[in-house]
């Protein structure tokens, strides 16, 4: 069982996914922005992962911001993003390294298949 926080402004969006993801088997935390991600994540909860949206309203990239940051205090942390926008090569290179991918909409098999690819890294 992995402990994945979720990080998603799209209430519903979250919710599923938060729902899914504890189907699967693993502990979910739950945040609606960066800020209340880091929060979060500089609690002494350990993280095995972090799925995130790249687009998050308060923040363009706040996704990808967030995952350098998270990386700073969990150095092993597995990144997943996710997003329905349009990825561009510009786009890639800001991606932390060694994350994953999953394109909106998703589902349910593809996210399972997506978490299990990223947490046996």
């Amino acid at each position: 069982m992995a402990v994945i926080l979720i990080v998603e402004d799209d209430a519903l969006i979250c919710e599923m996914a938060g729902m899914l993801i504890h189907d699967f088997g693993h502990h979910i935390v739950l945040a609606s922005d960066v800020g209340e991600g880091l929060a979060i994540l500089r609690s002494s909860q350990r993280f095995d992962a972090l799925f995130t949206d790249i687009y998050l309203k308060k923040a363009i990239f706040g996704g990808c911001d967030l995952a350098r940051q998270a990386r700073l205090i969990w150095p092993e942390l597995r990144i997943l993003y996710t997003t329905g926008n349009a990825i561009t090569d510009s786009l890639k290179a800001v991606f932390v390294g060694g994350s994953h991918f999953l394109r909106k909409p998703y589902t349910s098999a593809q996210l399972q298949s997506s978490i299990e690819s990223l947490l046996a890294t």
